[in-house]
């Protein structure tokens, strides 16, 4: 690709899904699949792409336009996070197809944006269920970070009432939720924990060994525990 003498100007976006479908492994898209993802690209491949192209953030605009999976997260690896606009952050989560492209964009954008806490207000309680767990994601990291002006009691009253019977991923982000409240606030702990013996919500999840279970009186006990 021609330039200016001297400088490099970078790969284009087609170059860029070229390289990363060159790098597709069917044994990754089929454990990605499991998990409701739709690429096959490993990790460690991708994150070393990132570092290679460090951040340029109207590259990584043109990445997430592709709708490509692995693009959109390399995306997220490359962007300049408050550079985005709240109306573009609303439309992306709205677009985020996949669970880790999902996941990514609220960790790696969102939380790290001027706006996330009108985000934050405007996801909670929408009706997309996966865009509320946006907001609740971002409230658990406001409960482990900056608790001051939450109303903990209410947040403990929604989840006591909605999430025995909320769809997965709004179920998982409420858990942690109500997890993060327990391990955080000790004046609240007992709630939490009797909230998490009643409902039993991920009671039976699959944890490998050496790991904490997502069950929430396990892991507000398991985590208390270490720091005590």
């Amino acid at each position: 690709m021609k330039g200016i003498p001297g400088q490099d100007i970078g790969p284009t976006v087609t170059e860029l899904l070229a390289e990363l479908l060159s790098l597709d492994d069917p044994k990754f898209r089929q454990v990605n699949a499991k998990h409701g993802d739709d690429h096959g690209v490993n990790l460690s491949a991708l994150r070393a792409i990132a570092r290679r192209l460090k951040t340029q953030h109207e590259l990584a605009r043109a990445l997430w336009a592709t709708e490509d999976t692995a693009a959109r997260l390399l995306a997220l690896l490359i962007c300049r996070p408050k550079l985005y606009e709240r109306d573009e952050l609303d439309s992306m989560i709205r677009d985020a197809r996949t669970p880790k492209v999902h996941d990514w964009l609220v960790n790696y954008a969102v939380k790290k944006n001027p706006h996330s806490e009108e985000l934050r207000l405007l996801w909670i309680d929408d009706p997309d269920a996966a865009v509320a767990s946006a907001g609740w994601a971002l409230t658990t990291n406001r409960v482990a970070k900056r608790p001051d002006g939450l109303d903990l009691s209410s947040l403990l009253d929604v989840i006591e009432s909605d999430m025995k019977d909320a769809p997965d991923r709004l179920q998982w982000a409420m858990n942690h939720c109500l997890a993060q409240i327990g391990i955080e606030h000790a004046d609240l702990r007992a709630r939490a924990l009797d909230i998490g013996e009643r409902l039993r919500v991920l009671e039976d999840y699959p944890t490998p060994p050496n790991c904490t279970s997502p069950f929430a009186p396990t892991w507000i006990n398991e985590m208390v525990s270490r720091r005590s």
